[in-house]
């Protein structure tokens, strides 16, 4: 009766941790996957994204800018588990709250300063001012943000890695406020008023 019990607890285990261990993107029974509409010969070129190539001695961009090389932009990385972005933060400017469902981020900060931070699920936040050289990871699935604080004409610029071709990025601000929620429910649930919801709509509306 005894090894009964255990064996029902080992399969019980079984059940809860290989799912957890193999969470993220799919394992791939090839070497890579190419689009079955792909009408071009596979080649190195296939395997290499140009796009980053704008970056390279240009000007530090106005506002906030993301350059990113995951499934959608570079589609050799289907089912290789990575992606990239590059981050470009002038002064004064934020990458807002957001949150990657599919992955965590592991981001080096190439030059600059930024102020970090991430809050887990338990409402704590965890901050921390990088310099150039460091690196900061972000816990897949916790809401987190960059800001360059630097008040003077210093621009920051960092790498971002992610263990997901496609880690996808769900935007706090513009998820709550520009996708139709009702202004009353949102007013209920921030604890304002309809007039400042609507404000706060037409702010994003125009920053868009």
């Amino acid at each position: 009766m005894a090894f009964q019990n255990e064996s029902i607890v080992l399969l019980v285990l079984l059940f809860v941790v290989v799912p957890m261990a193999i969470a993220g993107d799919p394992d791939i029974i090839s070497d890579f996957i190419v689009a079955p509409n792909n009408a071009t010969p596979v080649d190195a070129n296939f395997f290499t994204f140009t796009g980053m190539r704008v970056i390279v001695g240009a000007e530090p961009p106005p506002t906030f800018k993301v350059l990113k090389a995951s499934m959608a932009e570079f589609p050799a990385l289907n089912g290789q588990s990575v992606s990239f972005a590059v981050l470009e933060y002038p002064a004064g400017t934020i990458n807002p709250p957001h949150t990657h469902p599919r992955s965590a981020e592991l981001l080096f900060l190439v030059y600059g300063s930024l102020e970090v931070g991430f809050v887990d699920t338990t409402n704590k936040l965890y901050t921390q001012i990088l310099q150039g050289g460091d690196l900061f990871v972000f816990p897949k699935g916790l809401v987190h943000y960059q800001y360059n604080a630097d008040t003077t004409n210093s621009s920051a610029l960092a790498i971002s890695a992610f263990g997901s071709a496609n880690a996808g990025t769900v935007s706090l601000p513009n998820t709550v406020f520009t996708t139709g929620i009702d202004e009353t429910i949102l007013a209920n649930a921030f604890k304002t008023d309809v007039a400042t919801i609507e404000a706060i709509k037409a702010g994003l509306a125009t920053k868009a």
